[in-house]
């Protein structure tokens, strides 16, 4: 048993380094970058799990845990600065944030594989108003398990209790995540 899970652990994090790195595939304009299929999963309530944990340093330097935001949905954002389908997709983000907030919908973005100097400056340059924890050995991204993000950029949208509810694999637009996240919020009522 333990050597099937190692041999599960090993596959998703190949598969989550190897989301950015130079193969055949749909490439973007950037060199190298393999990005997400655009695929959507929607989890129906009785198929979500546990709630996951995930906490750590925002890029402002203080401490963020999402077990304090439990209650409400959380979109989460694998973003990094050096990835152009990130930077495409960043106004998207905000839009929906500044959207959803009012609706106790939290959002997270979860930087990987920047320093902090690009990832503040990404941040900055996009307006970005909601927090991003960093994840440079891509640690954090382990706690989402099989539906975890397999591409940079993803977007996983956790239920009120914590649990994944639904992953947008690739780049997001403001209309796909208003519709994933309004069916996840109605899914709940």
């Amino acid at each position: 048993m333990r050597k099937v899970a190692a041999w599960i652990l090993a596959g998703a994090c190949i598969a989550l380094l190897t989301g950015c790195s130079a193969s055949t595939g749909s490439n973007t304009s950037d060199t190298g970058y393999i990005s997400g299929d655009g695929s959507t999963v929607l989890l129906s309530p009785e198929e979500r799990g546990d709630a996951i944990s995930l906490a750590g340093e925002t890029l402002d330097g203080s401490k963020l845990d999402i077990a304090d935001w439990r209650g409400k949905p959380v979109v989460v954002n694998l973003w990094a600065s050096w990835c152009g389908p990130c930077r495409a997709e960043a106004d998207e983000l905000e839009n929906s944030y500044q959207q959803f907030k009012n609706q106790g919908v939290e959002f997270l973005g979860l930087n990987t594989r920047d320093g902090l100097a690009a990832a503040k400056a990404f941040n900055e340059r996009f307006k970005s108003s909601y927090p991003s924890i960093r994840d440079e050995d891509g640690q954090l991204t382990l706690v989402f398990g099989n539906l975890g993000p397999a591409a940079t950029p993803s977007t996983i949208i956790l239920d009120s209790q914590g649990r994944v509810a639904a992953r947008i694999l690739g780049p997001t637009t403001e209309s796909e995540l208003r519709v994933v996240l309004t069916a996840v919020l109605e899914s709940e009522s």
